[in-house]
């Protein structure tokens, strides 16, 4: 795996990580809340990095996971169990999730590895200064979308009309799909947006797709969306559709293409706030930290099995090509 940069907007260059001797005090056990729509592999370089730093399960370090399992209301019920609990720090995997733990945690410190649009959501007051009791690692999802709209037209040259797929209940994803509405229009792109709230939704948005007949499909990647991304694929590949994703997680699956962040990298980064946190460091103090290099992924299998041919220059470009 390539290791990414990461920068930290305003306030310079992050500190060295520390030793692991230096971890934790002496007997000390943590309780970490772990806050999610349900398990992803990538989740697992968080606790990657919490072992370099010193920090390990059943030694040192209680994790209290609690999966919504597409059920985001549930949130706030595992928000308010934290606090019953006295956790430490809690790590929230989703724009929501971040919401409810602010709130009525506002004590205890959140990490959020890779929050999507968490200024223009309101999550955090700016990137350079937090504010609050969240800070962590930011996704480019809003920025990327002129990118990856742009391949998607090379890969697909008559593209005229398109469906984005997003979970319109999460307010992280109102900035993507504005900027991804403004890319559209500069390329001359109808888009048709296809929101899902939860997976009984799914269906619904396939059923308004097929209707539709779009040339291709973006998904706005959130928390919903992944967990339910195999549905997703197999969707494109019966249809024929051309996909454009976020992350690598969707083009392992089965997805045409991909162009973002490395998620487990970003998680595996998320354990220095945890460190810098535990060790008396106030969320509110450290910045917000964005990747600044992102990987293009493409699946030949896929895009051979829907009967699509790469450019390529496109494929030259690419970071990985899996065949």
């Amino acid at each position: 795996m390539r290791r990414r940069e990461f920068i930290t907007l305003i306030g310079g260059a992050a500190a060295a990580l520390p030793l692991p001797a230096q971890a934790q005090e002496p007997g000390k056990a943590w309780r970490m809340g772990f806050l999610a729509q349900g398990y992803e592999k990538f989740y697992d370089a968080l606790f990657d990095g919490l072992k370099d730093l010193g920090y390990q399960e059943g030694r040192n370090l209680v994790v209290e996971r609690r999966y919504a399992e597409g059920r985001a209301e549930r949130f706030q019920e595992f928000a308010a169990e934290m606090v019953r609990l006295k956790a430490d720090v809690i790590i929230v995997t989703t724009t929501p999730a971040g919401f409810a733990v602010k709130s009525p945690a506002t004590n205890i410190p959140v990490v959020f590895p890779n929050a999507i649009s968490p200024v223009e959501s309101g999550l955090v007051a700016s990137l350079a200064h937090p504010g609050g009791n969240i800070t962590g690692g930011a996704a480019q999802t809003a920025a990327l979308s002129t990118k990856r709209l742009g391949i998607l037209k090379e890969v697909v040259p008559k593209l005229s009309r398109g469906a984005v797929l997003w979970n319109g209940a999460n307010p992280a994803l109102a900035y993507p799909w504005k900027l991804t509405q403004n890319a559209a229009a500069a390329l001359g792109v109808e888009l048709e947006p296809v929101e899902v709230r939860s997976p009984q939704d799914i269906d619904t948005a396939f059923a308004k797709m097929t209707d539709a007949r779009p040339d291709a499909l973006i998904v706005l990647q959130d928390a919903l969306t992944l967990q339910h991304r195999k549905e997703i694929i197999d969707f494109t590949i019966e249809k024929r559709l051309p996909g454009m994703f976020v992350a690598r997680e969707w083009v392992a699956s089965g997805g045409l293409m991909s162009y973002g962040e490395n998620l487990a990298e970003m998680y595996h980064r998320g354990a220095y706030f945890v460190d810098k946190i535990l060790k008396g460091a106030k969320p509110a103090d450290l910045p917000v930290e964005q990747v600044t290099k992102f990987e293009l992924i493409i699946n030949l299998k896929t895009a051979k099995s829907i009967g699509w041919t790469i450019p390529p220059e496109i494929l030259a470009t690419a970071d990985e090509v899996i065949e």
